[in-house]
């Protein structure tokens, strides 16, 4: 017998494995017939859909033999039978019990049969379920009683299974495609939500809808209803409800209900000239109606003339004022939802005429008369009315100058009374305007025997002259209402400010542009400090000027200003503020006013500043002076003020007399002046000249080549001294060497100095027959030269003894040292031995034995070391005394290497639209060339992807990866020696943005390769 049993798998398609497949509506059932040997596979289908049908295939194999036994399924109907299909598997073995012996052969046919329902059958049972719940250690037991045997595919399917989804929240119920309801009906729509807690919102033709008397919008768990209350024809339109992205959209038709008769018309029989009325009723008021004669309708032009047509809510009336033979005929009125007919005929009777005459009939003479002829039932009547032509009252108005006053702000009703028989119509107009009679701030109103014009709030525009026109039968009567607003006077202008005390301002201002239609009385004036808010009125009787005086102000506090114009109405609105000012006094006169120095044209003055200054401060001085003898004084400093108390003034006329004053000024003005007790007279004081040398200039100046040279000397001596400046004796070269001088020092400048500006500059100061000298003793530097004359005295165990010759080019400065430096021979890498050496000879030790050494040194001044060293043209060869060392010899290393991953690439997870990287290290010898495969195809020339090594770190960046983008990339590293490759994974998850009413969610979905 054979040992094993055969390995047996269900597909359905091509490749479809259903091991992976079984739970509860897929089972895979296996028996075992001990007396037969032969095995039974069975795959039972529970309540078949008609995703089931296809072709399906049962595949058993042992060792190196199989065998397949295909067939098709085909689901009818909807029913939900359950189906077992079953195949017999049987062994034929050898008596020797071979494990490679027998055959393996289907000897079963396939089955198909309808389980029965069975009431008290077991209910069926959700394997993935069991496994949900179940511990991982009894997966393997559970998955053989149910028959699963892709074990790896149930771990799959659990892993999937146990993931979260997040699902967007959007409606679980939308609108209905379109709504009908009739005029004046509710309409109501109702969407429902999965989360009960998310906000919508509802437009109507695109604009949002916001909740008023007319519509509501609830809110009742997850159901959103939007509820439009008397719907009209201006209500049908297109309507939509939106949660984040989600739309849903409807239609709403409004019908308007049909217009029904319910009273039709009745035939009427009239004679020739009597008034005919046909009347009806309909079931809407406000209905629209059409009237018809003989199947035409009656045009407009004969309904407002012979023909009548009047409206009494439901009811509508035709009235012919006199029946004439061409109204004979079928009159018919038509509505939306029905018509209605009748006849219009005359009597035919024999008649004999009777008269009834009133001469110069009078108002009383109107009323009811009623004929009755003897032996008749029939007893005529008719109403007589005799017309008034129409009369305008105008006589219970109160006018002023003939126009009717009225204040602006205020409610006009004004009552005209209208007679005349019949009664009036009358109407209102402004100029050419006419005043409606309905609605508006201006209206006319009609009462008995009475015209009203109203006006709601009275405005200055309403001042005109209105016309009123009555008419009726018998005449038209005209008259004219001229109607003057009076109203409070318009704002001053803001006043200004023309003066300024120390307590007190004087203000003035302009009269309004519109005084309200009556005088001026006067006004109101009133001030506030700067930083207050509290207004204080400074007139309690009106004030009949343009300008004003106000006292009583604290110095130096900011105010502002502003007028009210007053008249008998009442007071108008405040004025603009004024500017801010602030009142301020003059400081008293500057004290102590002297003289300081004195030259041929310039005098210098000094005075004390005020004791009083104020609030206002002080701005400066003003200085003017006048020759002795005369009255004119002139002003120094027109323009400009001076700050400090002392100042030079120039260009005056030498050897005059003069007297000076200084006045103080601030915002308030000008102080009284300061006064010099005696005159001046112009003419400079004689002073030796003396030279103030500073002391870093007492001993050798010194400065860099290069480096700018500004030396500055001051000097005193009255009048102006005279400067030269001379070098070695001689008169120095302005072309190198600038020099500047001025009433107290002078300047010597170099831009950049050379050796050649080195030396001694000699400074002379002079006044008229008095001189004085100072020296200055300029030395510019550099760095030197090298060393001369490098030589290798001599060489003994590990140290050489060096010796040396200054350098040529000291820099024009001290050598301060030398320094030492060596270089191997091999190498000739210089390292610096000793520094600072002062004599020019020098020991070097720590010498290695068997190396040959080359020395240069370089000198040192205040500047620094030279630019280049002196090197010695010999060498010092270190040698060892005893026994010479021989090198041992080494084999060369084999660097060479077949490629080798040090670090492999690792699977990654990557979020859509960001970049991310793969790298992996690898090395070998010679470089290997390097490949990068996406799913086994190679990757070439794609801007989308960049490839970098960078020692031995190679690394491939995908720019904002895609869904796409994911898959297997695999490294390969090729040379000579062999090749070698690495793979990960990469996962590309895809960013969902959804949003419900004002907050946003992000849902990460998984885009698995």
């Amino acid at each position: 017998m054979l040992t094993r049993k055969p390995n047996v798998k269900w597909f359905k398609g091509k490749w479809l494995d259903l091991a992976s497949k079984a739970g509860k509506h897929l089972q895979f059932i296996e028996t075992f017939d001990r007396n037969t040997k032969i095995h039974s596979f069975e795959m039972k289908i529970i309540k078949a859909k008609d995703t089931y049908a296809g072709n399906y295939r049962c595949e058993a194999s042992l060792m190196n033999k199989s065998e397949t036994v295909n067939f098709d399924l085909t689901v009818e109907g909807k029913k939900t039978a359950t189906f077992t299909i079953s195949y017999q598997l049987r062994y034929h073995c050898r008596s020797d019990g071979a494990d490679d012996s027998g055959e393996l052969d289907f000897s079963g046919l396939l089955k198909k049969r309808e389980v029965k329902t069975d009431v008290s059958a077991e209910p069926e049972v959700d394997v993935w379920e069991i496994l949900k719940d179940a511990k991982p250690s009894e997966y393997e037991k559970i998955a053989f009683q149910y028959g699963i045997t892709d074990l790896r595919g149930l771990l799959r399917r659990l892993k999937r299974m146990k993931k979260v989804v997040q699902k967007t929240p959007g409606f679980l119920k939308k609108l209905e495609p379109a709504y009908q309801v009739e005029k004046g009906q509710k309409a109501r729509f109702v969407v429902e939500l999965e989360d009960s807690a998310a906000e919508v919102k509802w437009f109507k033709n695109g604009q949002e809808i916001r909740p008023s008397a007319k519509i509501f919008i609830e809110s009742k768990g997850g159901e959103r209803i939007l509820i439009v209350n008397n719907c009209q024809l201006t209500d049908d339109a297109t309507y939509e409800v939106s949660l984040g992205k989600e739309v849903s959209k409807t239609e709403l038709f409004v019908a308007e209900p049909p217009v029904r008769v319910t009273k039709l018309l009745e035939d009427t029989t009239v004679r020739e000239g009597e008034r005919v009325e046909l009347s009806c009723e309909v079931s809407e008021e406000g209905a629209k109606v059409k009237w018809m004669k003989d199947g035409v309708e009656i045009p407009v032009d004969e309904i407002r003339g012979r023909f009548r047509y009047k409206r009494e809510g439901l009811r509508h009336i035709l009235v012919i004022t006199e029946a004439r033979l061409q109204d004979l005929g079928k009159y018919s009125v038509i509505t939306t939802g029905g018509e209605s007919h009748a006849k219009l005929a005359f009597a035919s009777l024999r008649f004999r005429l009777h008269k009834f005459i009133i001469e110069k009939c009078t108002l009383q003479d109107s009323g009811e008369y009623k004929f009755v002829p003897k032996g008749y039932k029939i007893s005529p009547s008719c109403r007589i009315i005799v017309m008034d032509v129409p009369r305008i009252d105008l006589s219970g108005l109160e006018l002023k100058d003939g126009a009717y006053v009225v204040v602006a702000g205020t409610k006009l009703r004004l009552d005209i009374p209208i007679m005349g028989e019949p009664a009036p119509k009358v109407s209102w107009n402004r100029g050419n305007q006419g005043i409606p009679t309905t609605g508006g701030r201006i209206r006319a109103e009609a009462m008995q025997e009475t015209s009203s014009l109203v006006i709601d709030v009275v405005e200055r525009d309403d001042e005109a002259t209105y016309s009123i026109q009555a008419k009726n039968e018998a005449g038209v009567a005209h008259a004219n209402v001229k109607l003057k607003v009076i109203d409070f006077p318009d704002p001053p202008s803001a006043p200004e400010i023309t003066s300024i005390g120390g307590d007190w301002c004087v203000c003035a201002w302009k009269p309004p542009a519109y005084d309200g239609g009556l005088p001026i009385l006067g006004y109101v004036i009133e001030r506030k400090k700067k930083q207050s808010n509290r207004w204080m009125r400074l007139n309690f009787d009106t004030w009949k000027e343009l300008t004003f005086e106000a006292k009583n102000m604290m110095e130096g506090v900011p105010y502002e200003m502003k007028v009210f114009a007053v008249n008998s109405v009442g007071t108008s609105a405040p004025s603009d503020p004024s500017r801010t000012f602030v009142p301020l006094a003059a400081t008293s006169q500057p004290t102590h006013v002297g003289v300081d120095d004195i030259t041929d044209t310039t005098v210098f003055l000094k005075w004390r500043p005020p004791e009083r200054i104020g609030a206002a401060g002080l701005d400066g001085y003003r200085i003017e002076y006048c020759i002795e003898g005369e009255d004119k004084w002139v002003c120094v400093n027109p323009n400009k003020l001076i700050e400090n108390p002392g100042s030079t003034i120039r260009d005056l006329p030498t050897g005059a007399s003069l007297f000076f004053r200084i006045f103080a000024v601030n915002l308030a003005g000008e102080s009284e002046p300061g006064i010099m007790s005696q005159p001046v007279t112009i003419r400079e004081k004689v002073e030796k000249p003396r030279i103030l040398l500073p002391r870093q200039l007492r001993q050798a100046y010194i400065k860099r080549v290069g480096e700018p040279v500004n030396i500055v000397i001051p000097f005193m001596g009255k009048p102006r001294p005279k400067v030269a400046w001379l070098k070695e004796g001689k008169a120095v070269d302005t072309s190198q060497v600038n020099i500047r001088n001025s009433d107290t020092d002078t300047i010597l400048f170099i831009r950049k100095c050379c050796r050649e500006d080195s030396g001694k500059y000699e400074l002379s100061v002079t006044v008229e027959d008095f001189a004085t000298k100072a020296t200055i003793k300029l030395q510019v530097v550099e760095k030197p030269g090298p060393p001369t004359n490098i030589k290798i005295v001599d060489v003994w165990e590990s140290t050489a003894e060096l010796t040396w010759s200054p350098p040529r080019d000291n820099g024009n400065a001290t050598i301060t040292g030398y320094t030492i430096q060596k270089a191997d021979k091999k190498t000739m890498e210089w390292f610096t031995v000793c520094e600072h050496v002062r004599r020019p000879a020098c020991t070097v030790s720590d010498l290695i034995i068997g190396n040959e050494y080359y020395f240069r040194i370089f000198s040192e001044n205040m500047c620094g070391l030279s630019e280049e060293g002196g090197q010695s043209k010999d060498s010092a060869r270190i040698c060892k005394t005893g026994k010479p060392y021989k090198n041992p010899l080494y084999n060369e290393h084999d660097f060479t290497e077949a490629p080798i991953f040090s670090h492999p690439l690792v699977d990654l997870q990557a979020v859509a639209g960001y970049n991310t990287t793969l790298s992996c290290c690898c090395r070998g010898n010679p470089k290997p060339k390097f490949l990068w495969l996406k799913n086994k195809m190679e990757i070439t020339d794609n801007p989308r992807y960049r490839m970098l090594i960078n020692q031995g770190v190679c690394s491939l960046e995908i720019r904002k990866p895609s869904s796409y983008d994911g898959g297997v990339y695999t490294c390969s590293a090729v040379n000579p020696l062999g090749e070698a490759e690495v793979s990960c994974k990469l996962e590309v998850k895809v960013i969902i943005q959804a949003g419900a009413g004002n907050d946003n969610t992000l849902a990460i979905v998984d885009e698995r390769f």
